[in-house]
């Protein structure tokens, strides 16, 4: 009997849907049938307008003789010129369009199919991985056990692709209008903007195996998401052992920062975490932000110890009238490309209470 979660290996029958040319159509909906010129003819845009789409996706140069494009492909070219041609869009924001849609997309694919593979491969590999070295690829029973699941479940994920997209996009227009109201926007773009990294983790690098290393980054991520997100925070990315995250006012980022450091601390998979924080305009660009504040704390993070959190003194004046947290304003001291700033190290008010971010999901 197969272990839940777990899969048997591939039948002999099942091999013809593993083909490239089967999996494609079975997602795509057709085989692919159609050269470069046959698209550009079919949904009447030049072979250069044609090309420059096929980039923004972030897939290679193809020559005119190779049938690589199916008729889903034919639909979106056509759904993309049908917006420049009727003005709704220039060229160059379609494209920029298409290049969010396709980084986007590119890195959830390849988030998946790992995150099936993991949960689809046998006992026995799993149990050789926590010994050795994980591969850059999964085995072959996970591998051809993955392609079948996600390629038999595509239809019944897409709509919840859809209605994330969507409910972001509701939250990202709403917080645009609100930096754009007369009363804010004087002020640009603000945020409270914080890192968090794990502290010594060059040294565990050394000590772990790319499968424990490759499990505790995911904890990490699961958790500092959960930790955000339950606050009203956004996470803008994360880079292995470090997040950068972003809040609209002071206090859900203090209370973010806390407990970050409290559940990394109880955690016995993951080091102490260190977390620097600032509050001041943002310039936010590609889904991502720039900027003085964010440079700001990103070396305050550099200089906060294991377990701690320090701010600047921004955020600190922002916390000043709240309750909850407590602040001690530290020596000041020369932050490398920032130049002379007075932190301060951020505790919790006695009583403050810290909160279950599983409580906030139930």
């Amino acid at each position: 009997m197969t272990e839940p979660g777990r899969h048997r290996p591939v039948r002999p029958e099942e091999i013809e849907a593993l083909r490239p040319d089967s999996l494609e159509a079975r997602l795509l909906g057709k085989r692919a049938t159609m050269g470069r010129r046959d698209v550009s003819r079919s949904a009447q845009v030049s072979l250069l307008s044609a090309r420059k789409f096929w980039h923004a996706l972030g897939f290679p140069i193809v020559h005119d003789e190779e049938a690589v494009f199916t008729e889903a492909d034919l639909l979106a070219l056509k759904a993309v010129a049908r917006l420049v041609r009727e003005e709704e869009l220039d060229e160059e924001t379609a494209l920029a369009m298409t290049r969010a849609f396709a980084r986007t997309t590119d890195r959830l694919a390849v988030w998946q199919t790992q995150l099936m593979a993991e949960a689809l491969a046998p006992v026995e590999i799993e149990a050789a991985l926590d010994e050795a070295d994980a591969r850059a690829v999964p085995d072959l029973i996970a591998a051809e056990a993955s392609a079948l699941k996600l390629a038999d479940m595509a239809d019944a994920l897409e709509p919840l692709l859809i209605y994330a997209w969507r409910r972001h996009l509701t939250a990202a227009i709403s917080r645009m209008l609100a930096d754009a109201d007369p009363e804010s926007a004087s002020q640009g773009v603000r945020r409270a903007v914080g890192f968090a990294d794990l502290v010594n983790f060059t040294g565990l690098v050394r000590r772990m195996t790319e499968r424990q290393l490759a499990v505790m980054v995911q904890r990490f991520e699961a958790l500092c998401t959960d930790i955000v997100t339950a606050h009203g925070g956004r996470v803008i990315k994360t880079v292995g052992d470090e997040i950068l995250f972003v809040t609209i006012d002071a206090a859900p980022a203090a209370a973010i920062a806390l407990d970050l450091v409290d559940t990394m601390a109880e955690d016995d998979l993951l080091p102490d975490v260190r977390v620097g924080m600032a509050f001041g305009p943002v310039l936010s660009r590609l889904g991502d932000v720039f900027g003085t504040t964010v440079n700001r704390a990103s070396r305050l993070t550099s200089v906060a110890p294991g377990g701690g959190v320090l701010i600047d003194d921004a955020l600190a004046a922002g916390l000043a009238s709240g309750s909850g947290f407590e602040t001690t304003a530290l020596r000041r001291r020369t932050l490398r490309g920032i130049g002379p700033v007075t932190p301060s190290e951020l505790r919790r008010a006695a009583g403050g209470r810290r909160t279950n971010p599983g409580e906030v999901h139930q």
